[in-house]
């Protein structure tokens, strides 16, 4: 698979160094992705975003409910 940016080709260079990587992952991925010039970062995606928090307003009172109900009388002829 080809980086899609250059800032994710260095962190794979950085994880290279650290050895959480192969060498052979990063060649690959290199070649794969070859002189192409790439952007700095790659927006992402709506689908990729994290959404955000609803912002909560105020505590609203709230009606107590009670376990009766009342039943309207229904006359059968």
């Amino acid at each position: 698979m080809p980086f899609k940016s250059r800032a994710q080709r260095r962190k794979f260079a950085e994880l290279l160094v650290k050895g959480e990587i192969s060498p052979e992952t990063f060649e690959e991925w290199n070649r794969k992705t070859g002189s192409a010039k790439l952007p700095e970062r790659v927006k992402t995606s709506s689908r990729h975003r994290k959404k955000k928090a609803k912002a909560k307003t105020g505590t609203r009172a709230r009606r107590k409910t009670t376990g009766k109900t009342q039943k309207k009388a229904v006359r059968s002829k």
